[in-house]
Order: C-alpha cells, then sequence, then structure tokens
C-alpha cells in the first residue's frame, strides 16, 4: 500500500492498513532515512500512548532501529509525546518516533516522526520518508529486526524513564510555586490518554477525571473538544472548580472549560496565553497561526506590534517557522500550541500550566481574561463542523471548489479568499469560512469566524450546501 503522512504522522485503522507489516515498512525507512542523513549514530527515541497494542508497535520499531545497529531508548511506559519530543532535544539523538493517533477515533494508531530539534517532522523530511517507503516496497527490500530481548541483553536497546526530565522542564518555565499558592480549584480531564496523572502531580489539589486506562476512550475520539466534555463542564458549572483542563489522547494538544462552564476553545486559549506571554513574562519574538485560527490573533499580534504568519494546518508548518524565526508563540486551531523557550512543538501539558499561570498572576478566570480582551479588540464567534466524507465525494469537491467562481455566500460578499491550505473566504468585514477535508480522517471540516454567532451559523449552513453534504 501507499504510505502517506498526514498533518502529524502516519497513520490508520488497527488491523486494516495499521499493520505490524506496514508499521515494519516505514520503521525501516526511518532506519534508512536516519543512515542517509547520519543522524543514526546519535540514537533514536521510542514512545507511545494508551493506544490498543502501542506498546507493542513502539518495540517493534525498537527492534527493527536495533536490527539496523542504531541505539535506541524505549520509554519504559506510556509517556505524553511532548515528553518524548523532550527526550529528543535533551538527549541530542537523531529522531524520535511516538505511536500515537493523537486525538483520531479509538480505532487508529499511527506513527510520528519527531526532528533531533524535538518537534515535529517538516515536510521536507516526511516528503523523503514517503519516498524511501516506496522505494523499498519496489526493491523487496528486506525488514532487519533484532530480537527485542537480544537487543535489551545487548544494551542495543535502553528503556528510560521519558516523564520525569520532562516534568522538570515544566517546572522550570512555569512558576509552580505560584501556581500552587493560588490554590486555584482545578480538574482536569486527560481523556484517559497519555497525559493522565501528570498535572496532579505538579499541582497538589487539582483533581482528575478519565484518567484510568482505557484503549476505547469511553466512546468518543480524546479529541478535547466541546462535544467530549460535557462531565468536564457540568463539574465547573455546579460550582465545584474554577476551571476545567482537558488533554487529547497524546497530551500534545489543549482544550478547556471556563468558570462558567462554558468551553472555552483553542482560539480563545491561544488569545490569552499570547497577552499573558507578552504583557506578564516579557516574552517577544514573531506569532505564527495556521489558515483556521481566529483573527484575534492577527488583531493582537498588530496590538503589539509582532510580526504575524500565515501556515498550512499541520504543526509542523509551525515548527519550521519556530525553526527559522524568533517565534514568541504559534498555534493551531485543534489546540496544538507551542511557545518560545522551550521545544518547538504543541504541548498540551505546558499549555495548561500557563492558563494555571495566567488565572494566579491576574487573580482573574479564562472568561475574564478573554473578555478583557475583547473589549479591547472585538468580539467574535467561531464554530466547526465535522463530517464524514468519502474519497470520491472528497474528489468531486475537491474538483468543484479549484474551478473557483465563488463571489458570495449565504448573501456576504467574499472580498477575498485563500486557497493554500482548503478554501477559506474572507468577507468584508473580516468573517471568514474555511472549506477542507482533514488530512488524518475521511472527514470534511467545515469552520468559520464572525462577530455575530447568526452569521457563523448561516456560513456553515451555506457551506453544507457548496459541499453538497
Amino acid at each position: 500500500m501507499q504510505i502517506q503522512f498526514g498533518t502529524d504522522g502516519w497513520r490508520g485503522v488497527i488491523a486494516d492498513t495499521f499493520t505490524f507489516e506496514n508499521l515494519s515498512l516505514v520503521a525501516q525507512a526511518t532506519m534508512d532515512y536516519l543512515h542517509k542523513q547520519g543522524l543514526a549514530g546519535k540514537g533514536l527515541v521510542i514512545g507511545y500512548d494508551r493506544r490498543f497494542l502501542s506498546k507493542e508497535f513502539a518495540e517493534r520499531v525498537a527492534a527493527i532501529a536495533a536490527g539496523n545497529g542504531i541505539k535506541t531508548w524505549l520509554s519504559h511506559d506510556y509517556a505524553a509525546t511532548p515528553a518524548v519530543s523532550w527526550a529528543v532535544h535533551e538527549k541530542k539523538a537523531g529522531a524520535g518516533v511516538m505511536i500515537t493517533a493523537s486525538h483520531n477515533p479509538p480505532r487508529y494508531n499511527g506513527f510520528k516522526v519527531k526532528e533531533s530539534f524535538g518537534g515535529s517532522a517538516r515536510p521536507s523530511t516526511t516528503k523523503v520518508l514517503e519516498q524511501m517507503v516506496a522505494e523499498n516496497q519496489a526493491a523487496s527490500r528486506p525488514v532487519q529486526a533484532l530480537a527485542l530481548s537480544e537487543a535489551q541483553a545487548s544494551g542495543q536497546v535502553e528503556l528510560f524513564d521519558a516523564t520525569a526530565p520532562y516534568l522538570a522542564q515544566l517546572g522550570r518555565y512555569v512558576d509552580l510555586e505560584l501556581i500552587r499558592s493560588a490554590s486555584i480549584k482545578a480538574v482536569v480531564d486527560p481523556m484517559f490518554g497519555a497525559g493522565s496523572g501528570l498535572l496532579p502531580l505538579l499541582v497538589p489539589g487539582i483533581e482528575e477525571i478519565h484518567g484510568a486506562e482505557n484503549p476505547s476512550f469511553g466512546g468518543h475520539p480524546p479529541e478535547p473538544i466541546a462535544e467530549h466534555l460535557g462531565e468536564l463542564s457540568a463539574l465547573v458549572q455546579a460550582g465545584n472548580f474554577q476551571v476545567g483542563l482537558a488533554l487529547d489522547g497524546d497530551a500534545d494538544r489543549i482544550g478547556a472549560v471556563d468558570e462558567t462552564g462554558e468551553f472555552f476553545s483553542s482560539h480563545r486559549i491561544f488569545t490569552v496565553l499570547l497577552r499573558h506571554l507578552y504583557e506578564r513574562k516579557g516574552v517577544r519574538g514573531a506569532v505564527v497561526k495556521t489558515v483556521s485560527t481566529t483573527q484575534m490573533i492577527d488583531l493582537l499580534a498588530a496590538k503589539y506590534g509582532l510580526e504575524l504568519f500565515e501556515t498550512q494546518i499541520g504543526f509542523k508548518h509551525i515548527c519550521e517557522m519556530m525553526l527559522e524565526k524568533d517565534v514568541l508563540m504559534g498555534g493551531e486551531e485543534s489546540g496544538g500550541l507551542g511557545v518560545k523557550g522551550h521545544i518547538p512543538e504543541r504541548d498540551g501539558i505546558l499549555m495548561a500550566l500557563l492558563l494555571l499561570e495566567a488565572m494566579a498572576m491576574s487573580g482573574k478566570g479564562l472568561r475574564a481574561l478573554l473578555e478583557e480582551t475583547m473589549d479591547e479588540i472585538g468580539h467574535f464567534h467561531y464554530s466547526r463542523i465535522d463530517l464524514p466524507i468519502d474519497p470520491q465525494a472528497k474528489r468531486q469537491l475537491l474538483e468543484r471548489m479549484q474551478e473557483g467562481g465563488i463571489t458570495s455566500i449565504a448573501g456576504f460578499t467574499v472580498a477575498r479568499h485563500n486557497f493554500s491550505d482548503g478554501f477559506k473566504f474572507i468577507f468584508e468585514d473580516g468573517a471568514w469560512l474555511l472549506i477542507r477535508p482533514s488530512g488524518t480522517e475521511p472527514v470534511l471540516r467545515l469552520y468559520s469566524e464572525a462577530g455575530d454567532p447568526e452569521k457563523v451559523a448561516l456560513l456553515l449552513k451555506a457551506a453544507r450546501g457548496i459541499a453538497s453534504v
């Protein structure tokens, strides 16, 4: 089969496309790549999440690394993706592999590559990996593997703790003593994922729900969006907590619930944290956002006189900018946010701590912090709809959209468009609509933001008509 890397890694349905055989092909190509790039001698870090067979998949990758003569550090237990990325950076390894499908449904698993700088593999790297997989298949390149027990006995594969050094780094980045002394009543939902137990460990007193191991993730994808956080919202609405925090399946994405119990989207989190970093922590630099991210970031960057860059969707594009530029903060709509002074990687746990730090320093809740900013730059409303779409319908939609010719939607005149990643239509008042097929799932995503929630609803309804779904 053809292996393709999406917005972050190669993913597939377990026992369908994500099999030990296909995993072995991708792993062998990865080892060949490391040798070709002169990185094999620096070693490889491997981690895995709590998904079905993740540990076994990770062990298979370690066996192949050993078979290719690459020193390997294999996490002794499940770990958060940012912890594995930090280990790559700290150990100065040639690369890292994380077995996870992130926020995807339980039937999926995935293979994320982390480059030597501790961030998502860049598009140029994943393109080469795809080519090497195809070339190896065409040449019937054998997979070279060493029995894991033999590799461990010889020291070729070494088990290690990915979590402790990472937590130490978080303690250096945020003021944990201030957060602890503020005694903020917080509850976290790690969604049965790899971030379980970490925030309560760092900030005693934080309560946790859904921290047990459950490969079915309670029956829904471990994605921290409104429809999956009903229990978290209810706990805050009941008056038991001042804030609810949520992590995705591998803890590199963040979601939240504000003091009213309302879902606090990644757009709002990005806005609040950008202001916190700039005004309270005095951090300076450029700002990077993806094409589906709120215009509040544009306005806030303009207010501070910060250079703003917009990229395609996928944190790997933000990562590239963080490597090339002096970036204060980068973020995407799906909850992936990264900051200066850490690694060029999204980190849900660090973002949760920064939210708590912002609350502790200001003495205000998340809603109050957001309102404070929106009173200055304008009030905005956002929504997203995810719809299933089969490959044929996706191809037909792309063909229709690429023909262009749309000058108005729902009666609103299109002022300009951005087709760099999907089909984004921007209206005269700054409102926008984005129609874009997912890069990792058979899903069509419709996004919209405007100053009026009714306009958002009208634009999304019109988008469904345009897409014929």
